[in-house]
């Protein structure tokens, strides 16, 4: 994982900063880069601390503290030589459970510039709304085309109808075959409509906020643009839902990628070979399962426990960032309050579940 291009410069004046905060003592920020594990390396800082990194993976280890591939930390030395961490993110810490603050100013010193460093760090990388509208933006050709074809049809089929109401014959006489080309108009019609409303539903994901939304709706929208997506890959995608609709609170974008993230990680097991990918959405209860299998290469047993964590791919470099499930467990937990569940069989397929809480339904309500 590399810091963007001018990172360093700002991070040394945040690390500049934090130092004459506390009186001198050197700043610096480490990343969690894997090996045989992870392990910290010195990001920005001064050379003098860059030996230090076995001490401090120590004091973090007897502290319990995950160091995840890709984690950053900022760190600085107390006046006892004990160190003083803060993880490097891009929101606020929680406040104190109590309202008691028992941070020493040297570790609310370090939170500060740890934020203003996860900050500079993230301008500078595309938000998932910047990157849906990237992607949206090379959709013309689709739209013309998913869109087109339809619409083409249903003007074809009512050309067709207006001249056979146009001829000379008894109207009763082809008054199925008229009823039957305009069923097909409004089955073109319908196809079309869902290809757009599929494409507005994305678009006005970018600028979601938490709203009450149809997950339903959502699920279709995402699987209407993927299978167009997945047609030259020779990757079928099929649902199977009973579920007409089901409202949750939240952010409809991030419901969205977190089915696009599954569909093509599912996708990408047959590895260029052609296969199926089935998306299966049930209600059990309070609770929305939203399963997405494939067939393709299944995942190794020592890999399970990794695969959600950020960073971690098999795939090739280029081919993955490891970052796809990392969200999907993120959005799963963090956004809706579930959970993502995953059996995999190497050889066989992988099957990935999220489990979301459904909250009390109007029409339940009533």
């Amino acid at each position: 994982m590399q810091p963007p291009e001018g990172f360093h410069d700002e991070a040394a004046e945040i690390l500049r900063c934090a130092s004459v905060a506390l009186g001198g003592s050197p700043v610096t920020v480490w990343e969690a880069q894997a090996s045989d594990g992870p392990h910290l390396h010195p990001l920005v800082g001064p050379p003098s601390n860059h030996d230090n990194s076995a001490d401090l993976e120590n004091v973090l280890y007897k502290w319990r503290v995950p160091v995840n591939r890709g984690s950053r930390w900022i760190t600085a030395r107390s006046g006892d030589g004990q160190w003083v961490i803060a993880p490097v993110r891009n929101r606020p810490p929680a406040p104190p459970p109590d309202g008691n603050e028992r941070r020493s100013k040297a570790r609310l010193t370090l939170e500060l510039a740890g934020l203003c460093l996860g900050l500079v760090d993230r301008r500078d990388r595309p938000s998932a709304s910047t990157a849906t509208l990237q992607e949206l933006a090379g959709l013309p050709a689709m739209i013309a085309h998913e869109a087109g074809n339809p619409l083409t049809a249903a003007r074809a089929g009512l050309q067709l109808t207006l001249e056979t109401l146009r001829s000379p014959a008894d109207l009763a006489t082809v008054r199925g075959e008229v009823l039957e080309d305009l069923a097909q108009v409004l089955d073109d019609i319908d196809r079309a409509v869902a290809f757009l409303r599929a494409v507005q539903d994305r678009a006005r994901g970018a600028f979601a906020r938490v709203e009450r939304f149809d997950l339903v709706r959502v699920v279709r929208s995402c699987l209407t643009l993927e299978r167009r997506l997945l047609q030259d890959r020779r990757v079928t995608l099929r649902l199977e839902t009973s579920v007409e609709s089901a409202y949750l609170t939240g952010d409809p974008n991030s419901l969205f990628e977190l089915v696009v993230n599954l569909v093509r990680n599912a996708a990408d097991a047959y590895e260029g070979r052609p296969g199926s990918v089935d998306v299966d959405l049930s209600r059990e209860n309070d609770r929305l399962r939203l399963r997405v299998a494939d067939h393709g290469s299944g995942i190794p047993p020592e890999n399970l426990a990794m695969v959600f964590e950020p960073g971690f791919t098999t795939k090739e470099f280029g081919k993955g960032s490891g970052m796809g499930l990392a969200l999907v467990r993120s959005v799963a937990q963090e956004v809706f309050h579930g959970s993502v569940h995953i059996d995999s069989t190497l050889g066989q397929g992988s099957t990935f579940t999220v489990s979301l809480p459904v909250p009390p339904q109007r029409a339940e309500r009533a």
